[in-house]
């Protein structure tokens, strides 16, 4: 099942978000990495673009398959991680320091929205 650290939180296509100074930070979990193996590419949104919740905004690309990312929560891009740029394996060494992209924007209370980290680890018992 991997790690899930218990201050995040979840979306059920394996995103996580962390609130840090102001901005939501968005990542994928480590089912995520592990389910996609050696990840070789990530295409990451665009600054200053409004995306809605559940609406697709980056893609990842693996070994084993490419993968669409589904934006957690309404916001707009505020950055992006561009050390993946060069290196989208950082992902896989470490999935939670490793964000993808960080949203202005956004209304908290669509947080309550996503999953705790027992409600994932439950979700992804279902998986199995």
């Amino acid at each position: 099942m991997g790690r899930i650290p218990t201050d995040l939180r979840y979306s059920k296509d394996h995103e996580w978000v962390r609130i840090e100074d102001g901005l939501a930070v968005v990542g994928i979990t480590d089912y995520a990495q592990d389910s996609l193996g050696e990840i070789v590419f990530v295409e990451l949104p665009p600054l200053e673009e409004s995306y809605e919740a559940d609406e697709e905004i980056a893609n990842i690309e693996s070994v084993k398959a490419a993968s669409a990312i589904f934006n957690p929560i309404a916001g707009t891009v505020a950055q992006v991680n561009e050390q993946l740029d060069g290196s989208p394996e950082l992902v896989n060494k470490d999935c939670y320091s490793n964000f993808l992209y960080k949203l202005s924007g956004f209304n908290p209370s669509d947080l309550e929205g996503l999953l705790d980290a027992d409600a994932y680890a439950a979700f992804l018992k279902t998986l199995a």
